[in-house]
């Protein structure tokens, strides 16, 4: 019980003064999320998905939705959109139904940045005109040695949200079964990512600073 207390108690006061994103950051502030908007612009954003196993939910409709044929178990997916190089989580989508599709939730998630802005993405996202993916290999054909050699270098370039997720999911409540109550689990998630910006950009700082 004290424990638990205090885990609530905590996560109250971390997601009050840390911001999970820098959308959230200044999404009050009209004139800075503006400025926001444009300045990432300048860059290529890198967006994936990743989902975490929660309890399988009693009623049968619920277990439908919450079914990711992907994982073949009952998840909560998370999307996340970062800086070229991981250097900051820019926004994110927690805790949607495991059985919607990546480019699904790309698309119903997109009108939180600017209608031009670029994005790289994984071989889930093709079909979407501004996020760059690799070429995917062709029905009884091989790609050429020039497409394997691009699809490398934009995955060198992708695999740093990878990274960052990874940094997520040190936190045991991010990646083992959740087993919180359901309502918490936005909460608790965007909680782990305000802590993970926070080791960003003091990891930044330090590093700008030497």
């Amino acid at each position: 019980t004290k424990a638990n207390n205090t885990f609530n108690y905590w996560v109250d006061i971390l997601r009050e003064i840390l911001p999970a994103s820098q959308v959230e950051e200044v999404k009050n502030d009209e004139q800075r999320y503006q400025e926001l908007c444009e300045k990432l612009c300048e860059y290529e954003l890198i967006v994936d998905s990743a989902e975490q196993a929660i309890e399988r939910p009693g009623d049968y409709e619920e277990q439908k939705k919450y079914y990711s044929g992907k994982k073949k178990m009952h998840t909560r997916k998370n999307q996340f959109i970062v800086l070229p190089e991981g250097r900051d989580i820019v926004d994110i989508c927690i805790g949607q139904f495991g059985k919607i599709s990546d480019i699904t939730l790309f698309r119903n998630n997109r009108k939180t940045l600017d209608t031009k802005q670029r994005f790289l993405g994984d071989k889930a996202y093709i079909g979407e005109a501004l996020i760059t993916t690799p070429d995917k290999k062709p029905k009884k054909a091989e790609l050429s040695e020039t497409q394997k050699s691009e699809n490398k270098k934009l995955s060198s370039r992708r695999i740093f949200v990878e990274h960052l997720i990874c940094r997520v999911k040190i936190f045991r409540v991010a990646s083992d079964r959740f087993r919180l109550a359901r309502h918490r689990y936005s909460q608790v998630l965007k909680t782990v990512c305000g802590l993970v910006r926070l080791h960003l950009n003091a990891s930044f700082i330090l590093s700008h600073d030497i």
